[in-house]
């Protein structure tokens, strides 16, 4: 039976093993912490559920509900609220409704003539053909103006990426806005033209996937997984070092080491910098992977040590019905830097979904920190409290004091695919054409999102199970 080395317990790596197991290959799944699932977090306490990573999953490929059907959890699943649809933006100090259809962008308040004429002006602007890589940022202000880009797109990216549009790579962080322009030349006609190609795909734009949990929220998805795996996932294990050797590669460990015929990475860019690699054993091609003299580091794989995660705070906070003046009846709000306050973007989690909070009371999940301010999401979880509910004071009329709080603190969150992104996924092709069986899958190669992530671990299955 062919064996397989997965490297990270994560949402990718649990789905690439569950898959490899089930086409017939022997699976060890080596995580370095306690836990299997990543960011995914889900705590039941006291009435309330407290989601620490992501809140939903978006069904953006045929794969994701594959996935639930294949582990036996579609009786599990939750759909949101369809009254929960509505999404807010911060101006003018406080949250304003996103329209939920095109004609509805001319009469919203939340932006001015100029920005609406703007919008209009977009499918007449040439497209960019000189292969300069741009920023969300610049992109979007060459296509649209200043006020778009401030009031809307970086709110946005505050909820996708935590990031700065101002250094996100639009080809890599935003690959399908590129291509609209790339393809239809402009934004609006590729929305318009593109819907037949997005059909024939099966693929679903991200602001039309349908959302959805599971009863005790997303941790089930990954708690799943793994019991399916039983004694072949080894937590508490870190990989210090991979060695080629005639047959594979040689996975070692705190415990010893392993033979196995393939290995997947599937944990974070910066950890892959920490990892010792020697190919070209006896036997095989010379992968020609440099040695060096610092033990435990490759330098073909120090340039991953660049890739920036800023650190991102979830602060779950729950209150009365009636402490909360906002109806929080939506998804959530996002929150543009332009506006002042500290928080990203807070989620309506009880809005979404039943359970999330006892009755009469309401669960407000909010995201702090991330590039635009690092610092606050380190601070400690009292203080993490209180600037939060400083912002909610304001922008939602809580007032009182939360009855449910809990926190987590991700020091390193999400990869940024800022400016010059390619360069990380060249390397990785290169190494993977350079040394056989021996593959990269994950969130710092394939996409930031939950859907992105399991998608990258069917694709990660696929690809080993008919290369290898």
């Amino acid at each position: 039976m062919k064996s397989v080395a997965i490297i990270g317990a994560g949402i990718t790596g649990l789905t690439a093993a569950f898959y490899l197991r089930r086409a017939g290959f022997a699976v060890t799944i080596f995580e370095a912490s306690q836990r299997a699932g990543g960011v995914i977090q889900s705590i039941r306490k006291d009435g309330f559920l407290a989601e620490f990573g992501p809140n939903t999953i978006l069904e953006t490929s045929p794969k994701i509900a594959q996935l639930v059907r294949d582990a036996g959890l579609e009786a599990r699943k939750l759909a949101t609220d369809p009254k929960a649809e509505a999404r807010f933006v911060v101006r003018y100090g406080r949250p304003i409704e996103m329209p939920g259809k095109p004609l509805g962008f001319f009469t919203t308040p939340l932006f001015t003539a100029k920005a609406k004429l703007a919008v209009l002006r977009e499918p007449f602007i040439k497209p960019r053909r000189d292969g300069v890589e741009e920023s969300i940022g610049q992109f979007v202000v060459r296509r649209f103006n200043q006020e778009f880009l401030d009031h809307a797109i970086d709110a946005l990216v505050a909820g996708i990426y935590a990031g700065d549009p101002n250094k996100l790579s639009l080809p890599h962080a935003f690959p399908k806005l590129k291509a609209l322009e790339d393809n239809y030349g402009s934004m609006i006609k590729g929305q318009i033209f593109g819907a037949r190609d997005r059909k024939k795909s099966g693929e679903v734009a991200k602001d039309r996937a349908a959302k959805f949990s599971f009863d005790e929220g997303l941790q089930v998805l990954p708690d799943t997984l793994a019991a399916q795996l039983g004694d072949s996932l080894k937590l508490n294990t870190p990989v210090t070092k991979l060695t080629q050797t005639s047959d594979g590669w040689r996975v070692t460990t705190a415990n010893g080491d392993a033979e196995f015929g393939a290995v997947i990475y599937c944990g974070t860019a910066y950890k892959l910098a920490e990892l010792e690699i020697e190919s070209g054993a006896p036997g095989t091609v010379p992968a020609r992977m440099e040695t060096t003299n610092l033990p435990g580091r490759c330098p073909a794989l120090q340039p991953f040590a660049e890739i920036s995660y800023p650190p991102v705070a979830a602060v779950v906070l729950g209150f009365r019905r009636e402490d909360v003046a906002h109806p929080a009846c939506g998804f959530g709000m996002l929150i543009p830097k332009i506006e002042g306050f500290k928080i990203l973007g807070t989620i309506f989690s009880s809005a979404l979904f039943p359970n999330r909070a006892p009755a009469g009371h309401v669960t407000l999940t909010s995201y702090i920190g991330g590039a635009r301010y690092p610092e606050l999401a380190l601070l400690p979880p009292e203080q993490l409290v209180e600037t939060v509910l400083a912002d909610l004071r304001v922008l939602l009329g809580v007032k009182g004091k939360p009855v449910f709080t809990q926190t987590a603190t991700y020091s390193r969150a999400i990869p940024q695919y800022n400016v010059g992104y390619g360069k990380y996924r060249d390397l990785l092709n290169d190494l993977e054409a350079r040394n056989p069986n021996l593959f990269f899958a994950g969130h710092y190669r394939d996409g930031v999102s939950l859907g992105d992530s399991i998608v990258s671990g069917v694709n990660i299955a696929e690809r080993v199970g008919k290369t290898f």
